[in-house]
């Protein structure tokens, strides 16, 4: 039997909230486990773990999601994800502003450089 360590969706609809489980590679996502060992709310930015039967199910040849990986690796770290903060992505507004700006920037320097040949 091999062993995977997933999320098992809860919650209502819209309100998703995942359980951490151990269970057979082959059952269905909600299907039965044979055990949970945390939980994991990406709308409340919430999780918890049991490291110590991570670790044990890790041990004894478990394959991990990658999402589940994470979770480990963030309580290995010792991190919370409330603490992961998303970098500030700039608006199209604000690269088009920015981008003439060095445009600008160019053009002044280079009528400089011909002014300086000039003299």
């Amino acid at each position: 039997m091999s062993v995977r360590l997933r999320l098992k969706r809860t919650g209502a609809r819209n309100n998703s909230c995942f359980r951490v489980v151990a269970m057979d590679k082959r059952s269905t996502r909600d299907g039965k486990a044979i055990e949970e060992i945390g939980f994991y709310d990406p709308r409340r930015k919430d999780e918890n773990l049991n490291l110590e039967r991570a670790e044990y199910w890790l041990s004894v040849g478990a394959d991990p999601s990658e999402t589940v990986q994470a979770i480990i690796d963030r309580a290995r770290k010792g991190e919370k994800l409330s603490d992961k903060k998303k970098p500030a992505k700039p608006s199209k507004k604000a690269i088009a502003k920015a981008k003439a700006e060095e445009e600008a920037k160019a053009k002044a320097a280079a009528e400089a450089a011909e002014a300086a040949k000039a003299e």
